[in-house]
């Protein structure tokens, strides 16, 4: 029986588990200043996404494209509705493959730059943190059928 998936412990340090869906697990990122997520396909050693399966990919597409919908429920429950989707593949810090995706807004502190490693992280509170996984929870609701 293969060993059960496991995150780089450094996704410990700035995010927490969701849910998982069909290929990622999905984790909150725990900065309230911007609505984000992030997908880690369960499957080891991963660090480019050409070391998906082609129908692993297309996958990984659709659930990006999923995490950008409950990235906007967030922006709209926090009153900042979210203008633009950010989504990056980076790997520099973390090589295990996994895909950001961020809300923006052009009133964001950030704007128009990226906000990886950019300014302290504001931590959404154990109320906040609980409030924003249950909202992601409810807007994907369990695997789409295939």
């Amino acid at each position: 029986m293969p060993a059960p998936f496991k995150a780089d412990p450094a996704f410990d340090a700035g995010s927490v588990v969701a849910c998982d869906w069909p290929l990622c697990q999905v984790r909150l990122q725990d900065d309230a200043r911007f609505p984000w997520l992030i997908l880690i396909p369960r499957r080891d050693g991963l660090h480019e996404l050409e070391d998906l399966a082609a129908g692993e990919r297309t996958a990984l597409m659709e659930e990006i494209v999923r995490a950008g919908e409950a990235v906007r429920v967030l922006g709209e429950a926090a009153g900042r509705p979210v203008q633009k989707l950010n989504v990056g593949a980076l790997g520099n810090v973390t090589a295990q493959l996994h895909v950001h995706v961020v809300g923006r807004r052009h009133d964001d502190g950030l704007w128009p730059d990226p906000v990886w490693g950019r300014g302290a992280a504001r931590a959404y509170g154990a109320n906040g943190l609980q409030a924003a996984v249950s909202r992601i929870r409810l807007k994907t609701g369990p695997a789409p059928a295939k």
